[in-house]
């Protein structure tokens, strides 16, 4: 992870991106094959859930090998999918914006898997009550939310921010399996169902992400010398 400098916001970045001007195809192209990974990764944890390693073998498959999650030198590694953009002297450089973030990529995955059938369910008042449809509905999206927005810090260096969005992103996956968990749900086969498919893939989330806090700690506690 890079450090936090606080005077450097979004138009120091633009300054840094050089010759680079792309138009609107190419980002659309760009977001296409960033789409592509989110799937890519969703195919391999499917294929791997039933393995009690799975979050590691994905990130194996994935080509992010056992380093930690939020060290900036996965992060670069992680994008074998790079668009080649033109640099100023002639040569292709890579693109990285947070749609390659390896932690990113595996919880816009996790939760699309997790959100798509109960979408479907939330639909059919006879299968789901409303209000339960749309409690549950709305946990999954505070929870995205918060977690989409930790890793933004992430990638800024904010290691304290970060760590205080990922807990409240834990705060609404704990509410999304409160939920699950409650006697209204246990009365209705269609959300048993769900509920059983949904609680692995939710404590997925939860294990990347108090991986993650842990390592912010990590580099929060570290004495400053040793960055040098």
């Amino acid at each position: 992870m890079s450090d936090f400098d606080p005077d450097s916001g979004p138009e120091n970045e633009w300054e840094d991106r050089g010759d680079l001007a792309w138009n609107e195809f190419d980002w659309e192209r760009y977001l296409r094959e960033q789409d592509d990974s989110i799937h890519r990764y969703l195919g391999f944890y499917e294929a791997f859930r039933h393995s009690p390693t799975r979050i590691d073998a994905v990130a194996e498959q994935m080509g992010w090998g056992q380093g930690n999650w939020s060290d900036e030198e996965l992060v670069s590694e992680s994008t074998d999918d790079e668009v080649p953009a033109e640099a100023s002297d002639g040569e292709e450089t890579e693109i990285y914006t947070l749609h390659k973030n390896p932690i990113f990529i595996a919880t816009k995955a996790i939760y699309l898997s997790v959100k798509r059938p109960w979408e479907l369910n939330a639909g059919d008042a006879a299968k789901v009550p409303p209000a339960l449809a749309l409690g549950l509905l709305a946990a999954l999206h505070r929870g995205e939310e918060q977690a989409v927005q930790a890793i933004h810090a992430l990638d800024f260096g904010d290691y304290a921010m970060a760590i205080s969005l990922f807990k409240r992103a834990l705060s609404a996956l704990n509410s999304t399996l409160a939920l699950l968990n409650a006697n209204t749900a246990a009365a209705h086969r269609a959300v048993m169902a769900y509920r059983e498919e949904a609680l692995p893939k939710l404590f997925d989330l939860r294990e990347i992400w108090l991986r993650v806090i842990s390592e912010c700690r990590e580099e929060l506690d570290r004495p400053v010398d040793e960055e040098t």
